[in-house]
């Protein structure tokens, strides 16, 4: 998708309704759907975080979706693929603040730089216990990335029309934090499996987007 095209029709995507849990659903490891009002009274005292899906044009003018796979660390994320963000901090105004902050720390692209579209639907993550607010944004121009090297292994830049095509997704293997093997549905994006609350925020950005 070319960035012309995208600006000139930015309105439809903060217009039209979110799709929301059905597309959550969609990508969702097996057995979410059944636990969903169980989850009710644990997300009443979860932890707070978001994250920013940044979309912005290459030297190209070509639409990409930055992600980061995350350092090997003793939490339940480690080495996953995700959008930069994080803990919401008691010295944040507001939760997109808080995404704002994780991306500048997480790949050094300053709030100056971005435009945010609107927030998306909230999700919460059983393993970790966040309620996680994401949100949608866009720069004008091409970006150019500092990762943070306690945090972020590497920076993940794919082309949205890779990830708006139907062959990006399928189910596969994955280790999950309890040392378990499962299959689940998600993206496969430039030779990494992203699954979990990340695709399943994906799912719902593919939907918007699809509708331009």
């Amino acid at each position: 998708m070319h960035f012309e095209f995208f600006k000139e029709n930015i309105t439809k995507i903060t217009n039209i309704p979110l799709p929301g849990l059905q597309e959550q659903l969609r990508m969702a490891p097996p057995g979410r759907s059944k636990m969903i009002q169980q989850y009710q009274q644990r997300m009443q005292s979860s932890k707070k975080a978001a994250v920013l899906a940044l979309l912005y044009p290459d030297w190209e003018q070509k639409m990409h979706l930055v992600f980061i796979l995350r350092q090997k660390y003793s939490g339940v994320h480690s080495q996953q693929v995700s959008f930069p963000g994080g803990k919401n901090d008691t010295t944040d105004p507001d939760m997109r603040y808080t995404a704002l902050r994780e991306t500048h720390e997480e790949i050094g692209v300053s709030s100056n730089n971005i435009y945010v579209l609107r927030p998306l639907s909230h999700l919460f993550i059983p393993p970790s216990n966040f309620y996680v607010h994401p949100f949608l944004g866009v720069s004008k121009q091409t970006l150019d990335f500092t990762k943070e090297e306690k945090e972020v292994s590497e920076i993940i830049e794919v082309p949205l029309k890779e990830i708006l095509s139907d062959d990006s997704e399928g189910v596969f293997e994955v280790n999950t934090s309890l040392d378990q093997t499962m299959e689940v549905p998600a993206f496969y994006l430039k030779k990494h499996i992203v699954w979990g609350a990340t695709a399943m925020i994906l799912a719902e950005i593919k939907a918007l987007i699809k509708t331009l």
